[in-house]
């Protein structure tokens, strides 16, 4: 994989979000491989059940659009996603929040198995012949973050193969003719698989609240703990109305609870 920065013996920093990703990612490759080694039907029935296949999804496997990702095979392969990862999203921890970085990855792994879903619909519909292959692996959360550098960052230049200078946008599009072009052959469902991982990294990445998830979430709390208030004080409020007029007084009261009198000093007291 491409190498971010001016020093191609430089790793990025690996902290946050990079180190649980990549942790999660590894800790997965080995369990599964002592799982072969214990009992190798048993792993192999375990990977088919989290490796993501749409009739699978279809027939009750909805987790395989988050498992998928952590199926890995081969040594070399893993070895690769997994600096991929690294890379990637340690560069794109250094200017963004760790939530932001694991929601542009989730994003682009499912999006990833979307896209792989919605192939293989229509190719029942329009009698498109497309071999259904299992997807495993973290590939589509790796273009993902790819194309958002890609879009963000597009004069950053990688070292690829620690040689070879390329922009950030240059390896971008580089990877999208290629998918583009393999889905025009066997592999078409992998391919349409890898660009869907794309579109959904851009999805997240303009659409994602800039002040982070976390912040948002904390708003609606807070949001719907005020409207409790709200309407506490509006419910109080009509029964010192329905109070008031036994005592041959009248009251009122705003949509928001408050009173509306004419006595300035009730005003006062009530706003």
């Amino acid at each position: 994989m491409a190498r971010i920065g001016s020093s191609p013996l430089s790793f990025p920093s690996f902290r946050g979000a990079t180190r649980i990703l990549v942790i999660v990612n590894l800790v997965a490759f080995f369990a599964l491989l002592l799982a072969q080694a214990a009992a190798r039907d048993t792993a192999q029935a375990l990977g088919v059940a989290l490796a993501f296949t749409p009739s699978g999804f279809l027939h009750g496997y909805i987790w395989q659009p988050i498992t998928y990702s952590f199926i890995h095979v081969g040594i070399l392969s893993t070895a690769f996603e997994l600096l991929s990862l690294w890379f990637l999203a340690g560069f794109l921890e250094d200017l963004h929040k760790s939530t932001w970085v694991i929601g542009l990855y989730a994003s682009a792994v499912v999006g990833t198995a979307a896209a792989a879903l919605a192939i293989y619909e229509l190719s029942g519909v329009f009698k498109w012949t497309t071999n259904e292959v299992p997807l495993y692996g973290c590939f589509g959360g790796i273009f993902g973050m790819l194309v958002a550098i890609g879009v963000l960052y597009g004069d950053m230049e990688f070292l690829l193969f620690f040689t070879i200078g390329v922009k950030a946008r240059h390896l971008a599009i580089i990877y999208g003719i290629i998918s583009i072009a393999m889905a025009f052959g066997e592999q078409r469902m992998y391919a349409f698989a890898q660009l869907g991982g794309a579109a959904a990294g851009v999805l997240w990445m303009r659409l994602a609240p800039r002040r982070g998830v976390s912040f948002v979430f904390s708003e609606q709390v807070y949001g719907l703990r005020n409207r409790y208030y709200r309407w506490k004080r509006r419910r109080a409020a009509k029964k010192f109305e329905v109070y008031m007029k036994s005592k041959g007084r009248t009251v009122r009261f705003d949509g928001q609870g408050r009173q509306l009198d004419d006595d300035a000093d009730d005003k006062k007291r009530w706003n």
